[in-house]
Parts: structure tokens; sequence; C-alpha cells
């Protein structure tokens, strides 16, 4: 097998590390029985229970439990904290946010991050697996994404830091994820019978799962970009108009450009639901060090398209006022070369 050295500066430091990429190439997609009875046991729960005890209530209740588990679990706990670090909490809270993220039901915590470690570090690379980067039709990345998990012939390694690896919480969530419905089915069931657990937990899981993987796959496929990866194998797009839904995790060209910040919406006009939840619980003490991209390293090979609407001026703007908000003054040494 040829070694391959990556020019990639910031993949040094990255949690997934291989000599080769072949590593991330090479690999069969076999059927998932776990993964795929999850997925479609809990849509056929959902449409026929569903329906048959369809209520005004319990549909409220999916909705509301949706956008909880999305905004708080999925985008602040999973993704902004647990995989990015992008800013700080009480452990307690941090607990709190990876245990609604838990909730949307798609893996465990140290399970999501692997597999999210894994699909970034290959995205990054000169080429990757089809499976990795949704690289084949709707139909075919459906049926891989929801009911198979791709065995890659020489997997490289994943280096996760102790702190999240041995953390005693995490390894309980990683282990029981998917017992972690039952309390809430009980919960429900108490509360409101079978109406509620139907909508409250099968419809939930069932449309935060399917809508991670369509959301996902046009984020890699389709929609407008501020930016590009120079080399890298895939490029992330900004998908308008669902930003409410996503909570902000939408703007995915914005992300791949600067997967550290916690603001995702950075032009005018790019809500991002998530970074007004932070700018919340700041406000209330409860998060701190929020990063944003002028606060990242420097990436060589991210280019700037010419008719983006972001600016120098406009990101350092929005590092002043949360400095402001927060009543502390700036400290953060701002990169000349960040656009």
């Amino acid at each position: 097998m040829k070694t391959v050295q990556f020019p990639i500066p910031d993949l040094a430091c990255h949690r997934v590390q291989a000599s080769d990429v072949l590593s991330v190439r090479t690999g069969k997609v076999n059927y998932s029985p776990v993964k795929s009875i999850w997925f479609s046991g809990m849509l056929l729960a959902a449409v026929a229970g569903g329906l048959h005890y369809f209520s005004w209530t319990a549909f409220a209740l999916f909705i509301v439990t949706a956008a909880v588990v999305l905004l708080f679990g999925h985008s602040l706990g999973s993704h902004r904290k647990l995989i990015h670090n992008s800013f700080a909490c009480p452990l307690w809270l941090e607990y709190l946010l990876v245990y609604l993220g838990v909730q949307v039901g798609l893996a465990g915590p140290i399970g999501l991050l692997r597999q999210h470690e894994l699909r970034d570090y290959a995205q990054r690379l000169p080429d990757c697996h089809d499976y990795l980067r949704h690289g084949r039709s709707i139909w075919v990345d459906a049926w891989w994404q929801l009911h198979c998990d791709l065995q890659l012939q020489h997997p490289p390694t994943i280096y996760l830091e102790a702190s999240i690896a041995n953390d005693g919480f995490y390894r309980f969530l990683e282990k029981t994820w998917m017992l972690q419905q039952l309390p809430i089915a009980l919960l429900f069931y108490a509360w409101g019978g079978w109406a509620f657990v139907f909508w409250g937990v099968c419809a939930r899981v069932t449309a935060t799962v399917f809508g991670h993987w369509f959301i996902g796959y046009f984020a890699h496929n389709h929609g407008p970009m501020h930016y590009e990866i120079q080399g890298a194998a895939v490029q992330g797009h900004n998908i308008r108009f669902v930003s409410l839904l996503t909570m902000g995790e939408c703007w995915h060209n914005n992300h791949h450009a600067y997967p550290g910040s916690a603001r995702l919406g950075l032009a005018e006009g790019e809500w991002d639901p998530g970074w007004w939840a932070l700018m919340l619980l700041q406000k209330m003490g409860l998060a701190s060090n929020l990063k944003l991209p002028a606060d990242l390293p420097f990436r060589p090979e991210l280019h700037v398209h010419l008719h983006t609407q972001l600016s120098q001026s406009s990101l350092h703007a929005s590092r002043e006022s949360i400095e402001k908000e927060s009543g502390r003054e700036t400290t953060v040494q701002h990169s000349e070369r960040m656009i």
C-alpha cells in the first residue's frame, strides 16, 4: 500500500489519523440488522400507531419534543459542544445537552462522535468512499445511511480524548442509548396514553433520524457556497429556508469552512436558532467562550468565493458584540488572514 503525505495542515491534529488515502476509500457497505430494525420499527410504529391514536395534543407534543432534542440535544449538545467544543458550559449542563442529543435516536454519544470524525476526516481528503461523502443517488444513499454500515478494508485509527472516552456517564449512554427512549415513553404513557408514546417517541425518533440523513444528503450535494475547501473530496453546501427546522445546522458550507465556530449562520439572513440559544445561555451565565471564525486557526486551503456577503469586519463585529453583551473586554486576538 502506497503511503501518502497529506498536505492539509489542520488534519495533523485531527482525532482520526491514517497513513494512506485508501484507508477511507476502500470498503464495503453491509446491511446492518440492528440499525435497520431500529429505524424501521420506529417508522412502522409512528405510522400505524400515530394514525390510530392521532390527536392534536399528541401532534403538538411531537413538534415540541422534536424541537427540543434537535436544538438543545443534537445541535448544541452533540454537535457544537461534544464534537467541536465550540463553547464552554458547566459539566451538568453538558451532560443534560448530550443526553438530549441521545434522544434524537442516532447513536450513543461516543459512537456518534466516532462516526462524525471519520466522515469529517474522509471528506477533507482528496477522495473517499461514496458512503462517507453521500456520493450516490438519493435512493441509494437513503438505504445506505438508514439501514447499512460501512466496513472499511483498512480503517484509520480514531483517537478520542480521555475526558470523553473514559467518562462514566458517556460510556453508560453509549451502552444504553436505545433504551434511553424507554423512560420517556413510560412518562408519556402515564401522561397521555399511547397517543403520546407513538407521537412523542416513535414519530419523533423517525422524523429526527430521517431528517438528519435528508439534510445531510443535500448539504453535501446541492446548494450555494460561500467557501471552498481546496483539495477536499467533498464540499459543504448551505440549504436555504430550513434554518428553523434544522436549528441552524443547514448552513453546512459555513460549517465546513469553520468547523470550530459556535455560530453556523454567518451572513445576514442566515438564521441560526442554535446560536440564539447559546447567546441566551451566555446571558444566563451558563455558557462562555463562544468561538467564532475569527478565533480559529488560519486555514490555507480555505478559499472564499468573491460573491460572498461575509467580510472580516462583520465577523469581528460579531465577536465585539458578544463581549459587549457579556460585559467583558475583548481578549481574543483576531487573525488578519481568516477571510
